[in-house]
């Protein structure tokens, strides 16, 4: 019997980030994780070729103020999922490259605690796009 290999536990669904605009340094990186294990994994860290550095990152509000907050990592339920999508946890891009443009794919590199490396890719949808009309 073949054994399976850890990151085939993992699966990365709907990854985008929105266009920036000229100038801009950073990009929010969106995406649902899917884990078939029936163990929890932890998204640890990752790396793009398009950023200086990949950061994980929550949205909390702080009375009538919602700030960025950086965490080091993120549960990823047995046999469950994690949504990583605007005003939660999602993957800031910092000192991107290059501006984001419309129609492109952003490589990645995800790091799980169990999983290993698991490469994906973000769709770049239009300045101002939304979960939705992606």
């Amino acid at each position: 019997m073949q054994r399976r290999r850890p990151s085939a536990q993992i699966r990365i669904e709907n990854g985008w980030a929105r266009a920036t605009p000229p100038g801009a340094k950073i990009a929010a990186g969106y995406m649902t994780i899917r884990n078939a294990a029936a163990t929890p994994d932890r998204l640890i860290g990752a790396s793009s070729p398009a950023a200086e550095r990949v950061e994980t990152h929550v949205t909390v509000k702080e009375g009538d103020i919602f700030r960025m907050r950086e965490v080091l990592s993120y549960e990823i339920p047995a046999r469950g999922s994690f949504e990583l999508k605007p005003g939660g946890a999602h993957l800031m891009l910092v000192n991107i490259k290059a501006p984001f443009t419309e129609g492109a794919k952003v490589p990645l590199t995800l790091r799980f605690e169990r999983a290993g490396e698991v490469r994906t890719e973000l769709q770049v949808g239009r300045l101002g796009a939304s979960a939705h009309q992606h």
